[in-house]
This record gives structure tokens, sequence and C-alpha cells, in this order.
């Protein structure tokens, strides 16, 4: 099967703010190893590093076409967060039981993250401030009900209510109208983070190569992973490839790229002040098309926006490195909800790709036919923190353990699958552009059309469109 490789994207504020590291040796002549990752991201390096852990004389290696944390990783909105947003999506995925779990799971990996980074000395600006789930229209005012009552249900109490007043003395915008809080998220500078993971992953003797785009993958007894300068053979492969998985007709089907995008301002020093928002609370919004903004170490606020927009064939191009229109979509949103800003204070802006699912949680498994072919896809913005989790059952299914990592409910799950071209890019545009329409009205004051309103039903669920149904609007940022 043929693996489809891209150019380097632009980097992000993240990437040109912190030094960059010596590559490591690029993919020569022939190799082998016991368990393969394509992908050093988020996924890729976790699933290493528990590898190692679980079974230390394993030997790893990591594959990755440019650079470790060259892709979403490294362009992320830094949010940590739990599943709890998600619970009623996992409460009707798996039942009660499973979906407690992964709640508590995903809430303690964050502490993990945290802990992870003061072991290893990991400078990656881990702030655990709480995170504000907000409404900016009176439309999305309580549109957390259903998420808060199915939490209750199975004795959860993650989030608590804030009056209108109280989020807008936090958030010194204001813009907002109702919100809840939710103490365990984090934020992270998420380039730093992923450079510290790739060092802690060498010192645990990961072999990895860097600049090394895998050009065709031969299934078989052992997997042989090409590239153009040698041959990887492995005995088990790991796809962390986020959606750049688009390239495998087999996972093309489960999920969509769309982008998102974010600017980052100047560092604001005394203004950040006067604004007010001096707690380091992570805040989204309640559109389908999210806005999600943090501040930094340094005063500066990133503002990012689920923009969705999507490419021909799941092409990862430059809709995910510098889309203009996404980003101007993205500035309009930032100086609206903080109006005492103008577009002097924008230093930098950029776009990235979203592994999107219909319901926005991932699927993990192997490949058909190919049990020693495993992939983890369908983060949906939200992979900061739950990419502790994957990493677990990706490693758990690469040793091949049976353990409640290797039986959890989202490996090997079925799937909505996405229409084929061209009914997926044309239909995913007008759905789109409904919502966009849908968004301006309701932040208007207005009715939406009810043709509008009738194509945003369609949209996918989850990171930068909500989920609906009994768990309420499902937040997750592109992280």
């Amino acid at each position: 099967m043929k693996f489809r490789a891209s150019p380097p994207l632009k980097p992000s504020h993240w990437q040109t703010s912190v030094p960059t590291p010596t590559p490591c040796p690029a993919l020569q002549g022939d190799h082998h190893a016991d368990v393969a990752i394509v992908g050093g991201g988020f996924v890729g390096l976790w699933t290493a590093l528990t590898i190692r852990e679980l079974e230390p004389d394993c030997r790893v290696s990591i594959v990755e076409q440019h650079l470790c944390g060259s892709g979403a990783s490294g362009r992320n909105g830094g949010f940590a967060m739990s599943w709890w947003p998600k619970i009623g999506t996992l409460r009707a995925l798996c039942g009660d039981d499973e979906a407690r779990f992964l709640g508590q799971q995903s809430e303690k990996a964050i502490f993990d993250l945290g802990e992870f980074c003061a072991r290893h000395g990991i400078d990656a600006h881990f702030t655990q401030k709480g995170w504000l789930w907000t409404a900016t229209s009176p439309a999305h005012v309580d549109t957390w009900n259903g998420t808060l009552a199915a939490c209750a249900a199975l004795g959860a109490a993650p989030f608590q209510r804030l009056s209108g007043e109280e989020v807008r003395r936090r958030t010194g915008s204001p813009t907002h109208l109702a919100g809840v809080f939710e103490a365990s998220n984090a934020t992270v500078q998420p380039y730093a983070l992923v450079q510290g993971m790739r060092r802690v992953a060498l010192d645990a003797g990961v072999t990895i190569f860097e600049n090394s785009p895998v050009r065709r993958i031969e299934p078989g007894a052992p997997v042989r992973l090409i590239t153009d300068g040698g041959t990887l053979a492995a005995d088990r492969v790991v796809l962390a490839t986020n959606a750049w998985s688009a390239a495998i007709p087999e996972l093309a089907r489960l999920f969509t790229p769309v982008n998102s995008s974010i600017v980052v301002t100047r560092p604001l020093g005394a203004q950040l002040d006067r604004i007010g928002w001096t707690g380091g609370e992570s805040i989204t919004d309640s559109q389908l098309l999210v806005d999600y903004y943090r501040t930094t170490r340094d005063g500066r606020i990133a503002f990012g926006k689920g923009t969705g927009a999507l490419s021909w064939g799941s092409a990862i191009d430059g809709r995910f490195s510098e889309d203009a229109d996404s980003i101007a979509l993205t500035r309009a949103d930032l100086l609206a909800t903080y109006p005492m800003l103008d577009q002097g204070a924008i230093s930098h802006g950029w776009s990235g790709p979203i592994d999107r699912t219909y319901d926005s949680l991932p699927v993990l498994g192997h490949l058909k036919h190919h049990p020693n072919i495993l992939y983890g896809i369908g983060w949906s913005g939200n992979g900061v923190g739950p990419s502790r989790l994957g990493g677990r059952i990706l490693a758990s299914l690469a040793l091949g353990r049976d353990d409640e990592w290797a039986r959890n409910p989202l490996v090997g799950r079925r799937c909505k699958a996405f229409p084929p071209e061209p009914f997926r890019y044309l239909g995913g545009r007008m759905v789109r552009q409904a919502v966009i329409r849908k968004e301006r009205a309701e932040l208007r004051g207005r009715a939406p059309a009810m043709l509008d309103r009738l194509l945003a039903r369609l949209a996918p669920a989850g990171g930068s469109v909500p989920a609906h149904g009994v768990g309420g609007r499902a937040r997750s940022p592109w992280p």
C-alpha cells in the first residue's frame, strides 16, 4: 500500500519560539524493530514510551516524515482536556461503567502529564488552571445541561456552574453570557511538550528516524516500511499519522481531515491585566465552529477557531498550513471577543489539520486482514490529553496483551463512515457554509434560516463541531 507524504507545514508560533532540535538521522539501509511506529507526534511518542516502560527489551523505532511534532502535535492550541464533555457519546457507545472509566482516566491523564513534565524536567509551560465552557449567544446558554446530567448519572461532578457576571469577569470579555468550569484542565506549549517527550524517548532507548517519509507499506511477517533511503522491517507496525492516515483507503472512510486556525497576539503586558483575564483559564464558546482561546506564559492570547475547511480527496495541502480565509475568520472572532484589541495586536497566524470522526471519538484497531498493522486515529481536535490513553491502548495491542486497555470499547468499534468523493468534499463545503451562516445569525440575535439549521445537523460531532444528543454539546477545541 502506498503512503502519501506531504511537504512540511508552515511552522507555528509554538515551533518558532523554542530552539530547533538537531534532527535524528534519516532511515538509511536496512533495519529491524519489534515495533515500528509511523508518526512522531503525541500518539506515536506516548505509544513508544509506554511500550518501553512495559517491556524494556522491546526494540521500538519511530519513523517521522519531517521532525517529531511537525504535524498537528506542534501546531494545536495546547489544551489538555478530559473526555467528560463527551460523556454522553461515551455512554451511548460503551455503557456507564466503561464511560465512567474513560472519563476518570482522561482526567487522570492531565495530572499524569504534569507529573511527567516535572519528573523529566520538561519545560512545556504546563499550567493547570481549568477550562471555561461558555455561551456567547442566547441560543447557546445551557447547552451543557445534557453533559452535566450525564455526568451526574455516573456519580461524577467535574463541572461547576458560573453566573454570567462571573464568566465575564474571569474571561475579561463582554461577549460571554454564561458558562461552566472544569477545574482539571490544563494548557501546554505543545511543541515544547513534543520535544521533551522526544528527548525522554531517545533516553529510553527508542530509535527515531526523522526526515524519513514512508513511501510504501508492504504487509507481511514482518511488515516492511519503505522510505527513500532504506527499509524498516518490523513484527508489528503502529500507524500514528493523524490526518495523514487518509492516504490509506480503509482508514480514510472513518474520518475526514478538516482545518482549524489559530492567531496569536504579541505579548500584551499590562493590557492583559486591564482586560482582566489573569487566572490562566482556557476558554471555549459553544459555536458549532468553536472558538477556543488561552493565554501564554509571556502574556499573549492564542485564539483558535475550528474553521472546518476541507480538501479534495482529503489531501493535506495549504488549507492545513496557512489558509488565509480561515485565519481571517479566526482573527475576526478574536477581535469580536476582545474588542479592546486591534489588528496590530496580532503577530502570528497558521492553520492545521484535525482528523475528525463523526462522533468526535477516536477509533483504534488493526487493518483488515493485517492484525500486525495497528492504528489510532480520529482524535478530533482533542488529542493532547487523550493521546496518553491512546498510547496505552496501542502499546497493549502492539505487545499482544489482554488487559483493560486492549479490551477498551474504542478498539475495533463500528464507526459511521464518511461518503466518498465527490460527495465528501462538495457536501462538506455546503454544510460548512450553512454552519457559518447559522452561527453568524445566532451571534447577532437572529433566528437562522431553516435550511441552514437543517444542514448544520449533518455536521460531524465534537472538536470544531459539538456533539448533540444525550450528552449535550461536547466541547473539544483543536488542541
